[in-house]
């Protein structure tokens, strides 16, 4: 009779632990979906399809930004530096020419002592001083915004995928749970199998809205101190051609 007894027992334990299992293929319910990053993406909406897709463009043009405007930063810097050190061991204009003699035309040594000279050439010589000055340290001033201009450009676009990139994000993000309520709600079935997909594939928008906007707003920083970096070193490589033409007029007044 106990042995009897022992034996129903571990059955009835068994029909038990193994009630769950027959209950949910009895109801058809879906076997655990691909959650990976991959499988989430096809199994996802097509507008978080097409926002994930956005969002990974996004990321692709902040790399693309990092290497163009990273290299042309990298140039200019060196032309700076150059032109530091030319106009610096320069005594006048003269020697400043020559010394930069072997430079391309759009070298920035080049360029500074060009606009310099320009400005001498089409003063009067009887011009005063300080209006000459003047009128050079403007030219200069307007030729340094255009070239700042020129290195600034395509920068922006990286502050704003970092501000709206996880807003993009957020928005696959309540679209695709928007749709697996919806398909709880038709399917009648709230187990964590159902559930889980559908928030996992949502959640995948926001997580590449994240990966998009994160490296942006790190290159954007980056960027933003180098360029202020240059544009003190070309303000000083400027103040260098002014230097020289100082000295110019100076000998222009002895010789007059």
């Amino acid at each position: 009779m106990m042995n009897t007894m022992k034996r129903a027992a571990v059955g009835c334990a068994l029909a038990g632990a193994c009630w769950p299992l027959t209950a949910l293929a009895g109801t058809g319910a879906p076997l655990p979906a691909d959650l990976s990053a991959l499988g989430m993406y096809r199994a996802a909406d097509p507008v978080v399809k097409s926002v994930i897709l956005g969002l990974l463009m996004a990321a692709l043009a902040c790399w693309v930004v990092l290497l163009v405007k990273g290299a042309e930063l990298w140039r200019a810097g060196r032309e700076t530096g150059r032109a530091l050190t030319l106009l610096g061991g320069a005594a006048t204009l003269a020697d400043a020419r020559v010394g930069c003699g072997a430079l391309p035309a759009h070298a920035l040594t080049r360029s500074l002592l060009a606009e310099t000279e320009a400005e001498l050439r089409l003063s009067a010589a009887s011009a005063p001083r300080d209006s000459v000055q003047a009128r050079a340290g403007f030219r200069l001033e307007q030729w340094q915004a255009e070239r700042g201009r020129r290195l600034a450009a395509g920068i922006g676009l990286l502050a704003t995928i970092g501000a709206v990139a996880p807003f993009i994000g957020l928005f696959g993000t309540v679209w695709g749970i928007m749709n697996s309520f919806v398909g709880i709600a038709r399917s009648g079935s709230s187990s964590l199998a159902t559930v889980a997909p559908g928030i996992a594939e949502a959640l995948l928008a926001t997580a590449v809205g994240l990966v998009a906007a994160i490296p942006a707003v790190v290159i954007y920083n980056l960027f933003s101190r180098a360029l202020a970096r240059h544009k003190g070193r070309s303000q000083q490589a400027a103040g260098l051609a002014l230097l020289l033409l100082s000295r110019e007029l100076d000998v222009r007044a002895e010789t007059a």
